[in-house]
């Protein structure tokens, strides 16, 4: 029975996706509200019938009152037993169906799969922004956006059916039921309501500003929590414990302060709640005794005004936390759209067609890219490399080398110039389509937190057990790969590495993010200080791997460490953004230029190549 309620929504239905999301409140919740535009309907719809079923329960109770007031015990008994037995089932049976139904569409079929939409279509939105993207917020501050703003987005919809269209059915019943044992009744109700209404006004004007700014800052403390639990080597290397304290501490204290100043506004909405609903009992009330006093009306009719005004004190309470938290949700939600309704920028050109990779020519064509600064990165350069050529880049830092390969990637585009891949403009193709044809090896060599295997399979996923075990092994990673287990009890190739990799050693993740590239198997390379992490030893054996990867590929190396590129058939020196010297590495040292300076100060390399000299 539950999963039929559950299963009445899709929250994984297909949808139009777009890079530009509504960036006001309204439009942006309305969006994700569209699949569930019938359900919402009938739960509306089954709300007033609850409301409804509850302000005629009072009203009976006080009917009966005046039936069982108004003559002998045995004469009335025969004359409303039949209807008191129709009641009676109503109330044990057609009433709990009636509810059920409606809390039932409420809690299985609209909470679960509502968050769930937004959390779903909110990481698809955010993992297609560009890395660029991801480079100017903290990781931890994303996530929490990701993480939070679904359950208060579900809180607003259970307010709106839970409270809102109840107490507004009510009151309307409720009006409705005075007005027919006496129209004064009416009058301080509509007073009351008025009273009631001003102080919603005031209270909603303000929690959600307030309810913005406590999310804003709680984003902010697991921000900083999170950059430093993810950095704790740094931590605790340079001692900084205390620091970190300080910097989580002043995050902490804002969000306290932020709260408090939130939580005054429901103190003093309180307080006020406790006076106006003194008005409301005093007067309905009152006045009902005085038009019982006066032959007005009835006992009855006492009796139904005197539970209905308890009832809707009580009720008054609850409605105004209800529509507090419809509002502090909706804050949390705008504090979310922050992140979640941000625009990508970077996108497919319309049309974007796939990369057809015939010889692996790269063209920079007068490519300039300053991040937006107006001076830094990459100026006015050109550079052809032809099919199957080993490039290797070289330069102080700062002087270009990776920006020059994140252009390629497409992670940014260039703000002046042009980069063809065999005559095509990688803007004129789909980014997955490009970066299907590169492959990367990074100086920092970040794992997911996944088994051995699944990162390895990165490269591939389509690939057989025997490839996964031979890349591992030209990688020279099967050797310590059999050692590995994690505490779950993942053995060799099972056992999950971490988060980021921690568990293993810079070299053993760079060796295994080899073995995805080698796996990977891509027609372009590039090598952004491949084997900085490993030993001597341990880069001469994989060396010779990375040369045998290399045939038939047109590479691009990227090194400080001179000995890695010594044998490349071209070198490119940068400086300040400017392509300064290119050549072989015989060539570029008999120039005795920058090239040559550089490895004057390396001392004529590291292990193994004055052998090859």
């Amino acid at each position: 029975m539950y999963r039929f309620f559950e299963n009445l929504i899709d929250p994984y239905v297909a949808y139009s996706e777009t890079d530009t999301p509504p960036r006001d409140l309204w439009p942006f919740v309305r969006e994700y509200c569209r699949p569930f535009t019938r359900v919402f309907a009938l739960t509306a719809f089954m709300s007033v019938v609850v409301a409804a079923v509850e302000v005629w329960l009072i009203y009976y109770m006080g009917y009966l009152v005046d039936v069982l007031s108004g003559g002998g015990a045995e004469a009335v008994w025969n004359e409303i037993r039949l209807e008191l037995l129709i009641v009676a089932i109503f109330i044990l049976f057609i009433r709990p169906a009636i509810q059920f139904l409606d809390v039932a569409l409420l809690n299985n079929a609209v909470l679960p799969n509502f968050g769930t939409l937004i959390r779903w279509r909110a990481h698809r939105h955010v993992l297609r922004q560009s890395v660029g993207w991801f480079e100017n917020d903290f990781a931890g501050r994303i996530a929490n956006r990701i993480m939070q703003t679904p359950p208060a987005a579900g809180d607003a919809v259970f307010q709106v059916f839970d409270a809102l269209t109840f107490s507004v059915a009510y009151l309307f019943g409720a009006i409705a039921m005075l007005s027919g044992a006496d129209p004064r009744l009416i009058l301080p109700l509509l007073i009351w309501f008025a009273l009631y209404l001003a102080l919603l006004k005031w209270t909603t004007r303000r929690i959600g500003p307030a309810s913005k700014a406590s999310s804003d800052a709680r984003s902010e403390v697991t921000g900083r929590v999170v950059d430093s639990y993810t950095n704790i080597h740094a931590v605790k290397l340079f001692a900084h414990h205390d620091s970190e304290i300080d910097y989580a501490h002043e995050a902490i204290e804002k969000t306290r302060q932020t709260f408090a100043r939130e939580m005054r506004i429901f103190t003093t909405m309180d307080l006020m709640l406790v006076v106006i609903n003194g008005f409301l009992i005093v007067g309905v009330v009152g006045w009902a005794v005085l038009l019982w006093r006066t032959g007005g009306a009835t006992v009855g009719t006492v009796a139904a005004a005197t539970a209905l005004t308890l009832r809707l004190n009580a009720m008054t309470g609850w409605i105004m936390w209800a529509v507090s938290t419809f509002f502090r949700s909706l804050g949390i939600v705008a504090e979310g759209m922050e992140t979640i309704a941000q625009p990508i920028t970077l996108v497919d050109q319309p049309g974007a067609g796939q990369l057809k990779l015939t010889a692996g020519e790269i063209r920079f064509d007068q490519i300039s890219h300053h991040y937006g600064r107006g001076r830094g990165g990459l100026d006015r350069l050109s550079l052809t490399i032809r099919p199957g050529e080993k490039v290797g880049l070289v330069g102080r830092s700062g002087a270009g080398k990776t920006t020059l390969v994140k252009l390629l990637l497409r992670f940014y585009d260039t703000e002046n110039g042009q980069i063809l891949i065999d005559g095509q403009d990688i803007r004129d193709v789909t980014q997955d389509s490009l970066r299907a044809n590169i492959g990367m090896v990074q100086q920092d060599s970040s794992l997911l937190h996944r088994s051995v295997r699944a990162n390895i399979l990165y490269g591939r996923p389509d690939a057989s057990e025997a490839e996964v075990i031979s890349a591992a092994k030209r990688a020279e990673a099967d050797v310590f790969i059999a050692d590995l287990e994690d505490p779950k009890g993942g053995k060799a190739y099972d056992a999950e590495v971490g988060e980021r990799g921690v568990k293993l050693s810079g070299g053993q993740r760079q060796r295994i993010a080899l073995a995805r590239v080698i796996l990977k198997d891509a027609p372009i390379l590039v090598l952004d200080e491949a084997t900085s992490a490993l030993d001597s030893e341990v880069e001469a054996a994989i060396q010779q791997t990375l040369y045998g990867v290399m045939e038939g590929k047109t590479v691009i190396a990227i090194a400080h460490r001179l000995s890695t590129i010594a044998q490349m058939d071209r070198i490119i020196v940068l400086d300040e953004g400017h392509i300064v010297e290119e050549g072989s590495h015989d060539a570029l040292l008999a120039k005795g230029g920058l090239y040559a300076t550089f490895w004057r100060r390396q001392s004529g390399g590291f292990i193994g190549i004055e052998a090859a000299e």
